[in-house]
């Protein structure tokens, strides 16, 4: 007998064939305050450092804040992490 997450399966086979699942960096922790309406978030700005970018002379980095599925045992109900995505070059003619 054989399980198959369908779920996973759909994931994979709608990315494209340049595209491939990275591990998410994470970089910190956040909690919902105010009924949803504020997350609160620490960084570790030494996980940080390696993926900053410079634009127009100012210092950057992509985070994501995601909802964790349970409250962990600090309380905390979101994750921080690197933003990964780079958009894939376009063939010019």
């Amino acid at each position: 007998m054989q399980l198959i997450d369908w779920n996973n399966k759909l994931k994979l086979s709608i990315m494209s064939e340049g595209q491939k699942k990275e591990d998410p960096i994470f970089v910190g922790n956040g909690v919902s305050k105010f009924d949803g309406n504020l997350i609160e978030i620490s960084v570790c700005l030494n996980d940080v450092e390696p993926h900053k970018f410079e634009y127009n002379g100012k210092w950057y980095t992509k985070l994501k804040v995601n909802k964790k599925k349970e409250v962990d045992q600090y309380g905390k109900t979101h994750s921080v992490s690197i933003n990964t995505w780079k958009p894939e070059p376009k063939d010019e003619f």
